[in-house]
């Protein structure tokens, strides 16, 4: 079953308004002080299919992806100009960095495993400069970004097999947190904040979610997070594979 990612241009501006309120988003080291490549491309004609299969290897380059779409993201806020205080566009900096490392280690974790890569990535430059045109939008997306690697990677987490994936992916989602919570600060909302009020309501899997409520976050399946990284309209690149059918 093919999952293709669809351009938002599609979805009603209502639709596009609530995706921006409820933060429903998902998504080699990346230079800050200038956007990769393939962040200008403007058409996904001959963009890589990229496969997720239903396995540690499918697992750990879904991670993989989410990385790569942060570390793009903060390398388009750095170079956009929107976040004009100093401290602030110093901490988004800070947060690209990590991100970028997130990939850089998980490339080495993965090794000839990995399936894609950076280059291979097609990004949408509308769809970014939607989520460009504003010191809120951009903040805002920042948490809905890490609040997505945390539901994705707690989600994926009881998976994995291979114990050196499982400290790998326990070794970032913790980071992502803090993450989510810093840019919370910038924006002065509570870092307390219940996964209700953070994300919107989405369909939890009851098996992966034995516990709600605001001392545990939400754990979402990996089709989840496609659907949620769908809405970015950033991503030109074909996804499908067992693990997101």
């Amino acid at each position: 079953m093919s999952l293709s990612i669809q351009p938002l241009g599609k979805r009603s501006s209502a639709s596009r308004r609530k995706l921006l309120k409820w933060g429903l988003f998902g998504i080699g080291t990346l230079a800050l002080t200038t956007l990769p490549k393939a962040v200008t491309a403007q058409s996904s004609n001959g963009a890589k299919t990229l496969t997720f299969n239903a396995d540690d290897d499918g697992i750990l380059n879904f991670a993989l992806l989410l990385e790569e779409l942060e570390a793009a993201f903060y390398a388009a806020v750095v170079r956009s100009g929107k976040i004009r205080d100093r401290k602030e566009l110093e901490y988004m900096r800070a947060l690209g960095n990590h991100e970028a490392e997130h990939v850089k280690f998980l490339r080495s974790v993965l090794g000839g495993n990995a399936t894609f890569q950076t280059r291979d990535l097609r990004f949408n430059r509308p769809g970014l400069n939607v989520l460009l045109r504003d010191r809120e939008t951009i903040l805002n997306t920042a948490v809905a970004l890490e609040d997505t690697g945390v539901h994705a990677y707690n989600g994926a987490g009881p998976s994995l097999k291979n114990p050196t994936y499982l400290l790998a992916a326990g070794s970032i989602v913790s980071v992502e947190g803090r993450h989510a919570a810093g840019v919370r600060g910038l924006l002065g909302r509570p870092a307390t904040e219940a996964d209700g009020d953070r994300t919107g309501r989405v369909d939890l899997v009851e098996s992966l979610n034995p516990f709600q409520g605001r001392a545990y976050d939400e754990l979402y399946t990996p089709k989840q997070i496609i659907g949620i990284v769908s809405g970015l309209n950033i991503l030109n690149n074909p996804i499908n594979g067992t693990l997101v059918a």
